[in-house]
Protein backbone atom coordinates (compact mmCIF):
# COMPACT_ATOMS: atom_id res chain seq x y z
CA UNK A 1 0.00 0.00 0.00
CA UNK A 2 1.45 3.23 -1.12
CA UNK A 3 2.11 5.59 1.64
CA UNK A 4 0.35 8.81 2.40
CA UNK A 5 1.87 12.09 1.31
CA UNK A 6 2.11 14.62 3.40
CA UNK A 7 3.65 18.29 2.53
CA UNK A 8 5.08 20.54 5.79
CA UNK A 9 4.79 24.43 4.79
CA UNK A 10 6.83 25.86 7.45
CA UNK A 11 9.89 28.31 7.78
CA UNK A 12 10.84 27.83 11.20
CA UNK A 13 13.78 24.92 10.44
CA UNK A 14 13.51 23.79 13.75
CA UNK A 15 10.09 23.07 13.85
CA UNK A 16 10.31 21.38 10.10
CA UNK A 17 12.68 18.88 10.65
CA UNK A 18 11.08 17.98 14.00
CA UNK A 19 7.72 17.45 11.93
CA UNK A 20 9.30 15.36 8.56
CA UNK A 21 11.00 13.25 11.64
CA UNK A 22 7.24 12.48 13.44
CA UNK A 23 5.41 12.40 10.05
CA UNK A 24 8.30 10.14 9.16
CA UNK A 25 8.43 7.74 12.10
CA UNK A 26 4.57 7.16 11.51
CA UNK A 27 4.80 6.36 8.25
CA UNK A 28 3.80 8.73 5.87
CA UNK A 29 6.20 10.08 2.93
CA UNK A 30 7.12 13.59 3.44
CA UNK A 31 7.74 16.64 1.25
CA UNK A 32 9.03 19.92 2.82
CA UNK A 33 9.41 23.76 2.06
CA UNK A 34 10.41 26.31 3.93
CA UNK A 35 8.55 29.18 2.34
CA UNK A 36 4.82 29.52 0.32
CA UNK A 37 6.04 30.21 -2.72
CA UNK A 38 7.84 26.90 -3.09
CA UNK A 39 5.43 25.06 -0.72
CA UNK A 40 2.63 26.25 -3.18
CA UNK A 41 4.18 24.54 -6.06
CA UNK A 42 5.51 21.93 -4.29
CA UNK A 43 1.64 20.89 -3.48
CA UNK A 44 1.16 21.25 -7.13
CA UNK A 45 4.05 19.12 -8.04
CA UNK A 46 2.78 16.44 -5.83
CA UNK A 47 -0.49 16.85 -4.43
CA UNK A 48 -0.52 15.61 -1.32
CA UNK A 49 -2.92 13.81 1.01
CA UNK A 50 -2.61 16.44 3.55
CA UNK A 51 -0.73 20.36 3.42
CA UNK A 52 0.59 21.25 7.18
CA UNK A 53 0.99 25.17 6.08
CA UNK A 54 2.32 27.60 8.66
CA UNK A 55 0.34 30.35 8.56
CA UNK A 56 3.39 33.09 9.29
CA UNK A 57 5.33 32.41 6.14
CA UNK A 58 7.83 35.15 4.45
CA UNK A 59 6.55 36.51 1.07
CA UNK A 60 3.34 34.98 0.65
CA UNK A 61 1.86 33.87 3.77
CA UNK A 62 -0.27 30.95 4.63
CA UNK A 63 -3.49 32.91 4.43
CA UNK A 64 -2.85 33.11 0.49
CA UNK A 65 -1.70 29.88 -0.14
CA UNK A 66 -4.70 28.20 1.61
CA UNK A 67 -6.66 30.54 -1.09
CA UNK A 68 -4.61 29.82 -3.59
CA UNK A 69 -4.93 25.53 -3.11
CA UNK A 70 -8.53 26.28 -2.24
CA UNK A 71 -9.20 27.95 -5.94
CA UNK A 72 -7.27 25.71 -7.71
CA UNK A 73 -9.66 22.54 -8.95
CA UNK A 74 -6.25 20.29 -8.75
CA UNK A 75 -5.72 21.15 -5.09
CA UNK A 76 -9.39 22.32 -3.78
CA UNK A 77 -9.89 18.99 -2.26
CA UNK A 78 -6.52 18.40 -0.82
CA UNK A 79 -7.14 18.96 3.28
CA UNK A 80 -5.43 21.90 4.98
CA UNK A 81 -4.22 22.11 8.87
CA UNK A 82 -2.88 24.96 9.50
CA UNK A 83 -0.60 25.32 12.04
CA UNK A 84 -0.54 29.11 14.09
CA UNK A 85 1.02 31.42 16.67
CA UNK A 86 -0.96 31.77 19.93
CA UNK A 87 -3.62 34.57 19.94
CA UNK A 88 -3.57 34.64 15.84
CA UNK A 89 -7.62 33.77 15.71
CA UNK A 90 -8.95 36.27 13.21
CA UNK A 91 -6.44 34.33 11.27
CA UNK A 92 -7.46 31.03 11.88
CA UNK A 93 -11.08 31.91 11.35
CA UNK A 94 -10.08 33.27 8.02
CA UNK A 95 -8.52 30.00 7.00
CA UNK A 96 -11.14 28.30 8.41
CA UNK A 97 -13.42 30.54 6.10
CA UNK A 98 -11.47 29.47 2.96
CA UNK A 99 -11.65 25.75 3.62
CA UNK A 100 -9.25 24.82 5.78
CA UNK A 101 -10.10 21.40 7.48
CA UNK A 102 -8.12 22.10 11.46
CA UNK A 103 -5.65 24.07 13.12
CA UNK A 104 -3.06 23.18 15.69
CA UNK A 105 -1.02 25.73 17.32
CA UNK A 106 2.31 26.32 18.56
CA UNK A 107 3.53 25.05 20.69
CA UNK A 108 2.59 21.63 19.93
CA UNK A 109 3.44 18.38 21.01
CA UNK A 110 4.48 15.81 18.21
CA UNK A 111 1.30 13.74 20.20
CA UNK A 112 -0.71 16.25 19.24
CA UNK A 113 -0.31 16.65 15.57
CA UNK A 114 0.08 13.57 14.85
CA UNK A 115 -3.74 13.05 16.11
CA UNK A 116 -4.53 15.84 14.23
CA UNK A 117 -3.59 14.71 11.16
CA UNK A 118 -4.86 11.00 11.60
CA UNK A 119 -8.11 12.46 12.36
CA UNK A 120 -8.25 14.37 9.51
CA UNK A 121 -6.70 12.03 6.68
CA UNK A 122 -9.19 9.30 8.68
CA UNK A 123 -11.69 11.60 7.32
CA UNK A 124 -10.60 13.33 3.64
CA UNK A 125 -11.63 13.49 1.33
CA UNK A 126 -14.96 15.41 2.33
CA UNK A 127 -17.24 13.72 -0.66
CA UNK A 128 -19.16 16.54 -0.56
CA UNK A 129 -20.23 19.59 1.83
CA UNK A 130 -23.59 17.74 3.08
CA UNK A 131 -23.06 13.72 3.15
CA UNK A 132 -25.28 11.57 0.92
CA UNK A 133 -26.20 9.85 4.40
CA UNK A 134 -29.79 10.37 5.20
CA UNK A 135 -29.36 9.05 8.90
CA UNK A 136 -26.38 9.53 11.25
CA UNK A 137 -25.63 7.56 14.69
CA UNK A 138 -23.33 9.13 17.04
CA UNK A 139 -23.39 7.03 20.12
CA UNK A 140 -26.46 7.09 20.88
CA UNK A 141 -27.72 9.92 19.24
CA UNK A 142 -29.61 8.96 15.70
CA UNK A 143 -30.26 11.95 12.89
CA UNK A 144 -33.17 11.08 10.65
CA UNK A 145 -32.94 13.65 8.21
CA UNK A 146 -35.80 12.27 6.23
CA UNK A 147 -37.95 11.68 8.56
CA UNK A 148 -37.11 14.78 10.61
CA UNK A 149 -36.41 12.94 13.82
CA UNK A 150 -33.60 12.86 16.03
CA UNK A 151 -33.99 10.21 18.68
CA UNK A 152 -31.26 10.41 21.96
CA UNK A 153 -31.07 6.82 23.60
CA UNK A 154 -33.99 5.58 21.56
CA UNK A 155 -36.56 8.89 22.71
CA UNK A 156 -37.56 11.07 19.77
CA UNK A 157 -36.85 14.08 20.81
CA UNK A 158 -38.64 17.65 19.03
CA UNK A 159 -35.91 19.67 16.76
CA UNK A 160 -36.92 23.00 14.68
CA UNK A 161 -35.62 22.70 11.04
CA UNK A 162 -32.81 24.75 11.49
CA UNK A 163 -31.47 23.20 15.04
CA UNK A 164 -32.13 20.03 12.79
CA UNK A 165 -29.87 20.91 10.52
CA UNK A 166 -27.27 22.42 12.08
CA UNK A 167 -26.97 19.00 14.12
CA UNK A 168 -27.08 17.05 10.99
CA UNK A 169 -24.21 19.19 9.12
CA UNK A 170 -22.25 19.35 12.39
CA UNK A 171 -22.26 15.45 12.96
CA UNK A 172 -21.37 14.71 9.19
CA UNK A 173 -18.25 16.01 9.89
CA UNK A 174 -16.55 14.84 12.78
CA UNK A 175 -14.35 16.65 14.09
CA UNK A 176 -13.96 19.55 11.25
CA UNK A 177 -14.24 23.18 12.66
CA UNK A 178 -16.70 25.53 11.26
CA UNK A 179 -16.46 29.15 11.91
CA UNK A 180 -20.25 31.05 12.56
CA UNK A 181 -20.23 32.22 9.50
CA UNK A 182 -19.36 29.19 7.88
CA UNK A 183 -22.59 27.82 9.65
CA UNK A 184 -24.54 29.98 9.26
CA UNK A 185 -24.17 29.86 5.35
CA UNK A 186 -24.98 26.05 4.89
CA UNK A 187 -28.21 25.40 7.69
CA UNK A 188 -30.02 28.85 6.23
CA UNK A 189 -33.00 30.02 8.40
CA UNK A 190 -36.02 28.18 7.23
CA UNK A 191 -38.01 28.78 10.81
CA UNK A 192 -36.06 31.55 12.49
CA UNK A 193 -33.93 34.97 11.12
CA UNK A 194 -30.20 33.54 11.76
CA UNK A 195 -27.41 35.98 12.13
CA UNK A 196 -24.08 36.45 13.62
CA UNK A 197 -24.22 35.68 17.27
CA UNK A 198 -27.79 34.09 16.58
CA UNK A 199 -25.76 30.58 16.21
CA UNK A 200 -25.16 30.27 19.33
CA UNK A 201 -28.36 30.17 20.89
CA UNK A 202 -29.17 27.23 18.18
CA UNK A 203 -26.34 25.50 19.51
CA UNK A 204 -27.36 25.98 23.06
CA UNK A 205 -30.46 24.69 22.09
CA UNK A 206 -29.36 21.94 20.61
CA UNK A 207 -26.92 21.23 23.20
CA UNK A 208 -30.04 21.21 25.74
CA UNK A 209 -31.58 18.64 23.92
CA UNK A 210 -29.10 16.51 23.80
CA UNK A 211 -29.23 16.43 27.37
CA UNK A 212 -26.26 14.53 29.11
CA UNK A 213 -24.37 14.05 25.28
CA UNK A 214 -24.34 17.70 25.03
CA UNK A 215 -20.75 17.65 25.22
CA UNK A 216 -20.39 16.29 21.34
CA UNK A 217 -20.89 19.76 19.89
CA UNK A 218 -17.66 21.37 20.90
CA UNK A 219 -16.86 25.37 21.19
CA UNK A 220 -13.62 26.09 19.83
CA UNK A 221 -12.93 29.71 21.74
CA UNK A 222 -13.04 32.81 19.04
CA UNK A 223 -13.45 29.99 16.25
CA UNK A 224 -16.80 28.26 16.08
CA UNK A 225 -17.35 25.17 16.70
CA UNK A 226 -17.20 21.16 16.29
CA UNK A 227 -18.81 17.94 16.60
CA UNK A 228 -16.86 15.47 18.53
CA UNK A 229 -14.23 13.43 16.57
CA UNK A 230 -15.08 9.98 15.89
CA UNK A 231 -12.86 7.23 17.99
CA UNK A 232 -10.09 5.75 16.02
Amino acid sequence: MEREKIVVIEDEADIREVTEYNLTREGYQVHASPDGEQGLQLVKKVVPDLVLLDLMLPGLDGIEVCRALKSDPLTRAVPVIMVTAKGEESDIVLGLGMGADDYVTKPFSPKELIARVKAVLRRSPLKAELTNQTRIERGEVTIDIERHEVRVEGVSVSFTATELKLLYFLASHPGRVFTRDHLLSRIGCEDTFVVDRNIDVHVRSVRKKLDKHRDLIETIRGIGYRFQDEPS
